[in-house]
């Protein structure tokens, strides 16, 4: 998905970010990767478009991304960042052994959030229901 410089100047003044060419190619390199990367991942991509850009400029934007909700952090308690542009409702297969994401699409009902919050400890707010399935993935399966 590429947006105009019009379409994300609105966007990122609606969520308070000054705009910027670096902040508009790092953001379009994620929303268009469809995927969980990783700040590497993303500033090889960006750098092809703007060379003498430094992964701690792609790392900043990113968790500024995060932080005013424009991505989502995937596996927040895992090593290694991943963001995810997908801001849908939706949850995650996670490969124990390579540690790759995926998307998976669950009925609504499958687990009842509102049941879940009332067994939850006093004090603690559910504000992201997200579930993360671990297992293995169809490649590393295959090498067992």
């Amino acid at each position: 998905m590429r947006l105009t410089h019009e379409q994300f100047r609105e966007l990122a003044e609606k969520h308070g970010l000054a705009v910027t060419h670096q902040r508009q190619v790092v953001y379009e390199a994620v929303i268009a990767s469809h995927g969980h990367h990783s700040p590497e991942g993303i500033y090889a991509a960006v750098r092809r478009h703007i060379p003498s850009i430094s992964l701690a400029t792609v790392y900043n934007n990113l968790r500024l991304f995060i932080e005013c909700g424009l991505l989502r952090e995937v596996t927040p308690h895992s090593t290694t960042l991943r963001v995810d542009g997908n801001l849908k409702p939706h949850h995650h297969l996670v490969c124990s052994r390579c540690k790759s994401v995926q998307d998976i699409e669950i009925e609504e009902d499958f687990i009842d959030f509102n049941r879940l919050s009332r067994q939850l400890p006093d004090g603690f707010d559910l504000t992201q229901p997200l579930i993360e399935v671990f297992g293995l993935c169809r490649r590393c399966s295959a090498k067992k």
